[in-house]
């Protein structure tokens, strides 16, 4: 778990809207019709970080619940502050390890889609084997993906592009949605990070794969 400081604006959003909107890790399958009150489709985000971009897709796409998985402290009081701020009802987050979340929360076939953007490249070479998008974790995740459902990885770190690219292509049950690397999707608002690091000529890849 990384370290950072939570700001009074964090901790408040923790007291206040902790208790509706974070959910408790469990190890029984989560009745999302229950959580979120309504049916509707159901995308995970994993490690949202500060939680700017989930947010505005949440309030982009309001008919779609979301479920964001994150362990750092700051980051998920950032995103409940959000969730204040814009009045979203369609967002909840598990504070806890997403694989975990994965195998004892999630239903198989259940969600409509996995969004995982910006995972920690692991420069160095010794530390790839770090690197979140592996084989087995794809696995995971498309046993809980349903028909037709998607997973949208971005990166800017283009040797992990390459790499999250030879993954998702060698699952067979998943089909890439391009030739190669996605435009972004207009649901994926750019991050500040992004906006700055795009202006600096530095490249930001899209991966959308989808069930068969």
């Amino acid at each position: 778990m990384r370290a950072g400081r939570t700001t009074e604006g964090q901790a408040r959003a923790l007291a206040e809207l902790g208790p509706r909107f974070r959910l408790p890790y469990q190890n029984t399958l989560l009745d999302t019709q229950a959580v979120f009150g309504r049916q509707a489709p159901v995308v995970l985000e994993i490690g949202f970080g500060m939680g700017d971009a989930t947010a505005k897709i949440a309030q982009t796409l309001p008919d779609t619940d979301f479920i964001g998985c994150e362990v750092h402290e700051p980051g998920v009081g950032a995103l409940l502050k959000h969730i204040g701020e814009k009045g979203l009802t369609n967002l909840r987050i598990v504070q806890h390890d997403a694989v975990e979340v994965l195998d004892n929360m999630i239903s198989p076939a259940s969600l409509a889609g996995v969004h995982i953007f910006f995972p920690d490249p692991w420069h160095k070479k010794r530390h790839h084997k770090r690197r979140l998008i592996q084989a087995p974790l794809v696995a995971k995740l498309v046993e809980r993906l349903a028909p037709g459902g998607y997973i949208h990885c971005a990166t800017d770190w283009e040797p992990y592009a390459h790499q999250i690219l030879e993954v998702l292509s060698a699952n067979p049950d998943l089909v890439n949605t391009a030739e190669g690397f996605a435009e972004k999707p207009a649901y994926r608002p750019l991050t500040k990070f992004e906006n700055r690091g795009l202006k600096l000529g530095h490249g930001v890849w899209d991966l959308v794969f989808k069930k068969r």
